[in-house]
This record gives structure tokens, C-alpha cells and sequence, in this order.
């Protein structure tokens, strides 16, 4: 798959996250202050997005040490989002229900360099087979 399939798939994924997170983040914003709303959204979104950038992005298998670097590949948008959402609700008196969407769309290029760097990455220990396509079989014997 070439970078430009996998850059549309992984804002597919993106969009699909995003719309789980904002989903996520309404219904906590009824019982919880914004930013505790936005963490806890956010961590949920992220464990299913690295499914979906496994399978779908880069068709590769998830394993442990992906799933452990994957909050990396979020660590910066975590910042930048975060930060734009209380620039924008605090700073700049914008609607806490919109702030996260506004913000999330300037970490999109930093997310996905790190994540394919981290997604597509071989195993340590020259693990045979990890970045073979999702659904193949490696005969081993």
C-alpha cells in the first residue's frame, strides 16, 4: 500500500475516532468538568484507534509493544489538543462542546508520522512476519 492509501485510511480512522471521542466527550460533559471530560474521552478513543490503525491503516498485525508505543504516537496531539481546548474555551470564550474539534485538526500531520514510524516498525529480535498484511499465513516449518 502506498503512503497516499494509507494517509486516506488513516484519516478515515481519524474521522471515525473522532466522531467516538466527540461522542465520548458529550456524554461525560454532562457529569464531569471539560478537561476531565476531554482525558477520559480521549484514552478510550485511543485504545480503539490503535485497532483500527492496525488493521485498517497499515494492515498489520497489533501486537503488546505496539499497543505500548502506541499512546506515543498520540503523546503530541494529547498536548496540542488539550492545550487548544483550553486556549479556546478559557482564552478565547469559545463553546467547550466545539473547542475539541478545532483542536484536534492541528495535531492530524504529527499523528500520523509518528504512527506509521511506530505502526510499521519491525519487531525487535527480527521477528519474521510482522508486517506481512493482515489475514496472510506464513508457513513456518
Amino acid at each position: 500500500m502506498t503512503v497516499r492509501g494509507q494517509l486516506f485510511r488513516f484519516a478515515l480512522v481519524g474521522a471515525v475516532n473522532t466522531g467516538i471521542y466527540y461522542g465520548l466527550y458529550l456524554i461525560l460533559l454532562t457529569r464531569l468538568p471539560y478537561v476531565a471530560s476531554h482525558v477520559i474521552a480521549f484514552v478510550l478513543s485511543m485504545i480503539g484507534s490503535f485497532f483500527l490503525t492496525s488493521y485498517f491503516t497499515y494492515r498489520t498485525r497489533p501486537t503488546w509493544r505496539k499497543f505500548f508505543l502506541f499512546p506515543l504516537t498520540n503523546a503530541a496531539n494529547f498536548v496540542v489538543t488539550t492545550t487548544g481546548v483550553y486556549l479556546l474555551v478559557d482564552v478565547f470564550d469559545l463553546g467547550s462542546r466545539y473547542a475539541p474539534l478545532i483542536a484536534a485538526a492541528a495535531a492530524i500531520p504529527i499523528t500520523f508520522v509518528v504512527s506509521r514510524t511506530i505502526m510499521l516498525r519491525p519487531e525487535p529480535g527480527g521477528a519474521h512476519g510482522e508486517r506481512e498484511p493482515v489475514g496472510t499465513t506464513t508457513d513456518r516449518r
